[in-house]
Order: structure tokens, then sequence, then C-alpha cells
């Protein structure tokens, strides 16, 4: 048996999205900015898929929307917008938190370089943040707020539209990275108080090199890409129109099979959660009920997550770990540091991220295969055998 449990990573493109790119690289193909004919048919068919792709995250205005490379692109722009408004305000001050994507995290280190104080809110053990420590962080010169929808890696989902209300309330930007949401539960930008949201298409079975900005009227972008004047000149560079075509496909048939979507994966996210929980000393990374419907992630004391995931490989099953391997050297996820969870444990950890068309014959099966590569590897592991044996304590 084959499953594919990765789908956090991205997505398989869906036939809906395949089919919706076609056309714009056989017959409209033409550059949106020309003016003859050919030119003109595919800037009409870019204009509408940003009305469309506007419509389905709750925005009025198509002209909020600015077709990227994809979330990381999206991220960047965002949080170098929200430094660059707050830098002319003399504001200089911007909140996010300890566990967002690297896309967030490593431009606020580069913002700190430039002279911006940064906050990291911290991450409690259900995978949350408390909008009252939010609220209790916002100082008179806090420019810009950056926390994301959805997490990456353990699936929990913030109470966004309290954050945003306070930041509107606070007159502060909000930025949400909306990356692993937008296409798997709803997202309104208006009623949420979003300011700005990134968003990505591989993550909902679109094309990989493709997303979206969602900057709200009102909030100036600043350019990362000079050139052209594509994209109200805060994006040069030609469209990629056969993958926002695509894009738009893809986002509005997840968003069209939502609701009876998220019925089948909550269920069988939720046998996941309750087979894995058997195996001895393991334990679910954040809340078992606010996060994305597909999403489980465990740590398993005793082990490393590498040599689990490359023995789930040869059972079949596509999956991701906490862990990375980088240069030689073992980093736990910090996401799991974040909430709270110990070196050792956090080696341990595994992500399951199913799709639409996940079956209970793959989740049992699943449920199986980890039970038994777990027991394997800490048959062997002197960890395991030291917890055992009473000279180390169990953590969980």
């Amino acid at each position: 048996m084959k499953i594919y449990a990765d789908n956090a990573a991205t997505t398989k493109m869906s036939r809906t999205a395949i089919d919706a790119m076609i056309p714009y690289m056989e017959s409209v193909y033409g550059n949106p900015s020309s003016l003859y004919e050919i030119g003109q048919d595919a800037r009409e068919a870019l204009e509408d898929a940003r009305r469309r792709t506007a419509a389905l995250i709750g925005s009025s205005d198509p002209s909020t929307i600015i077709f990227t490379s994809g979330g990381s692109e999206a991220d960047n722009q965002a949080l170098l917008s929200g430094a660059e408004l707050g830098r002319l305000k003399g504001k200089m001050h911007i909140i996010s938190t300890k566990f967002e994507h690297h896309a967030v995290l490593h431009s606020l280190k580069r913002l700190e370089k430039a002279g911006f104080e940064v906050t990291l809110l911290d991450v409690h053990e259900d995978g949350l943040i408390r909008p009252s420590e939010l609220e209790a962080a916002i100082r008179p010169d806090t420019c810009l707020v950056s926390v994301m929808y959805a997490n990456n890696e353990i699936g929990t989902i913030q109470p966004i539209r309290e954050i945003g209300k306070i930041c509107r309330d606070k007159g502060v930007i909000f930025h949400t990275d909306a990356v692993q949401a937008v296409g798997h539960i709803p997202v309104d930008v208006e009623k949420d108080n979003i300011d700005m949201l990134s968003a990505s298409a591989h993550k909902f079975h679109g094309p990989k090199g493709t997303g979206f900005l969602y900057a709200r009227k009102g909030v100036r972008l600043t350019s990362l890409i000079e050139g052209g004047a594509q994209e109200r000149m805060k994006r040069a560079g030609t469209e990629n129109v056969p993958g926002i075509m695509s894009m738009t496909a893809a986002l509005e048939e997840s968003c069209s099979r939502m609701s009876e979507d998220s019925k089948t994966l909550t269920a069988l996210r939720d046998r996941l959660i309750e087979g894995l929980s058997r195996i001895p000393h393991s334990v679910l990374n954040g809340d078992p009920v606010k996060r994305l419907p597909g999403n489980v992630n465990f740590c398993f004391e005793g082990i490393e997550g590498e040599s689990l995931l490359l023995l789930l490989d040869d059972k079949g099953i596509s999956a991701s770990s906490g862990s990375a391997c980088t240069s030689g050297s073992l980093d736990p996820s910090h996401v799991l540091l974040a909430i709270g969870r110990i070196h050792d444990v956090a080696h341990g950890s595994l992500r399951l991220s199913l799709s639409e068309d996940a079956t209970p014959e793959e989740v049992e099966y699943i449920i199986q295969a980890v039970s038994e590569v777990v027991a394997y590897l800490r048959g062997f592991s002197p960890v395991w055998r030291d917890l055992t044996s009473g000279k180390k304590e169990f953590i969980l």
C-alpha cells in the first residue's frame, strides 16, 4: 500500500487545476501587459482570476490581491511593507510568535538588523497563543503584528478574528500567514479583521511557484522585485498566467468542497489520533480540536524522527518529522520547542497530514505501521533502555 500523508508539505495537483492551466499555455499565451488581442485576452483572464480569488477569501475588492510566487514571497513582502509603513510613522516595534514559518522568522531577523525591535510571543502547550498576552504586548510604537492562521507543523488554528479585532482597535497592521489555512478552513479577511494575508497554491492542490498576497486597501506595499509595472507596480515581472488560472480553479474547487471534506477529514484525523495515542509514552502535539482537519502530529519518547520516517517509507507511507537533519547535526523543530517539548522528546516527532482522498483503510494501516515501527526502534534504542531500566525518568 502506498500512502501519501505529507499534504502539509505539498499536495497533488487536482485534475481541475491541471485542466485550468492548459489553455493558457496553448492558446491564451500572450503577455498580459501587451496591447494586442492575445495579450489583452490574457489580461482579461488575469483580472478575472483576481476577482474570483478575492471573493474566495471574503474580499470585496479585487485590487487587494497581488499574485506572487508563493507563500514565502508573500510573507516577505507583507512584513517588509508593514515595517516600512511603521518606520514612516516612527514606529519600530513588531510582534509575532515563536512558532512562525521561517519565511516570517527570517524576515523578522532581517528587520531586527535594520533597527526594528521584535517581540516573539510564547506559544502555550496546546499550540495556541493567548489574545490577552498579545494585547498586553502592544505598545504605542508597535507597527505590525504577524500571527499565522494555522501552524504548518502541528496544525493548531489561532483565534485570528479576536487577534485581528485587537489589532484593528489598537490601530496596528495585522498580517497572517494563512498558507496552511486557505482552501482548508473558512477564511474571511473582512470579518477576521485581516490587513494582509499570505497564501500558496500548492497547499490546496494548485501548482507550485504560485501564490498571492492580500493587502487591504490603504495598506501600501513595498516592492520586493523592481522592473516593470505589473501588479499595480507592486510586483514586477510578467505574471504567471497559467499558474494563476490553475491556482484560482484549485481554490474554487477546494472551497466548494470544504464543508464536506472537513467532516470526512476530521473523522479520519480523530481516529488516527485515537489509534496513535495507544502507543505507550506518546503525546499529541497541539490542541486536539482547534487544529486543521487533516493534521496529526505526535512525539514518541525514546526514538529519532528520521529513523521513523525511513522505516515508514519502507512500508509505503510518506510522512514528515518535526526534526531536520542539516549539515550533519540534528536539530529539533522550533515549533515543538516553542510549545514546551524538550529536545529529547522533540526529536521523536511525526507529522501526518491527510488529503481529502484519504480512506479509513489507509488510516488503520498507518496506525498499525507506526505502532510496529516505534516498537521496533525502541527495541534497540539506548535511550529507551535507560528509560525502561529506570536510569532515566520518562517524560511522556
